[in-house]
């Protein structure tokens, strides 16, 4: 009986930290306010297309989202950034990132879809944008239409880490 109450209780444990893994979130700090991202979700999704991804970028030399532009944001453009980013991924690429796997185009999807509740959480905190934030996103649409559609998209899908990477370190992991 103690035995069996011990593989219970174990069993319980572990199946907590299963679901405490996959509701983990972290509460990104945007000046003016916070915003809850899932982020072991986007990581998920994100993993589930990133070889593709990368084995699909045929472009090589180019970068469209270089970390230089996120590592030196002027102090206050967290949101705006953040917010113009989900846009363009938004806007230009999941439109038209395409894979011939049903699985992993519905992980594209379920990633998009992440990206839409965030931005509608930032819309409430009414970012404000300076003009040096809107030219590095300028930059990075310049950079993406001189490219062919299909290729652009799928090298700003492998470049996604970026974005991840940057929004990780926005701020503490909370559970939700």
């Amino acid at each position: 009986m103690m035995k069996m109450l011990l593989g219970c209780s174990l069993c319980l444990l572990l199946l907590l930290s299963c679901l405490s893994e996959l509701v983990e979130s972290r509460t990104l700090s945007l000046q003016s306010c916070a915003v809850n991202v899932h982020t072991h979700e986007l990581r998920k999704y994100y993993n589930d297309i990133r070889s593709n991804a990368i084995e699909g970028d045929s472009v090589i030399g180019v970068k469209l989202l270089d970390k230089s532009l996120i590592n030196h944001l002027q102090d206050g453009q967290t949101c705006c950034f953040l917010r113009l980013v989900l846009r363009f991924y938004l806007e230009r690429v999941f439109t038209n990132y395409a894979s011939a796997q049903p699985q992993q185009q519905r992980c594209s999807s379920a990633l998009a879809n992440a990206f839409v509740r965030i931005r509608k959480d930032i819309h409430a905190c009414h970012c404000h944008c300076v003009e040096d934030t809107q030219r590095k996103i300028d930059t990075l649409h310049a950079e993406f239409i001189k490219l062919d559609i299909n290729q652009a998209a799928q090298k700003a899908v492998g470049e996604l880490d970026t974005v991840l990477e940057w929004m990780e370190s926005l701020g503490p992991i909370t559970p939700a």
